[in-house]
């Protein structure tokens, strides 16, 4: 029936039907949209359509409202600093993967022949390929800098 995956992300509702999932008026989401509360997509003729993250943000701007009695500019506050938590949590785990590969090249070591072959080997041994030449092969051995 439908073409693409419909996820948290997908805009599938109008502003009337956001408004009854949300328990609000549809101006309050018109006030909150101005706002920067809740930014939802546009469809081509500049309706408004709602995600179910929007929807539950929506929700979450009540609560903090009418549960905790913050007020819209500390609403934009919190929401502002918990996607600014998210990114950088995200940030945070791109760095350690990073980290992770670049340990992971640290611990590879390289051996050079006289004659230019290039073989990866562990630490105190001779590749196999160095073993049976002749003694006057010369033997290079090199690791790049250990990560902290």
């Amino acid at each position: 029936m439908y073409d693409q995956d419909v996820d948290a992300e997908t805009a599938l509702f109008v502003i009337s039907v956001a408004a009854d999932l949300a328990g609000m008026h549809p101006q309050t989401l018109r006030q909150y949209d101005r706002l920067g509360l809740v930014s939802p997509s546009r469809a081509p003729g500049r309706g408004r359509r709602y995600s179910a993250r929007d929807i539950a943000q929506l929700r979450e701007v009540q609560r903090l409202s009418q549960e905790d009695g913050v007020n819209l500019a500390g609403i934009k506050r919190i929401l502002d600093l918990e996607n600014q938590v998210l990114a950088l949590g995200h940030r945070v785990e791109e760095l350690e993967a990073e980290i992770a590969h670049v340990r992971q090249q640290a611990r590879r070591i390289f051996a050079a022949g006289v004659a230019g072959d290039i073989v990866a080997t562990s630490v105190g041994r001779r590749p196999e390929a160095q073993r049976s030449t002749a003694r006057s092969t010369a033997l290079v051995v090199w690791k790049p800098d250990r990560v902290r």
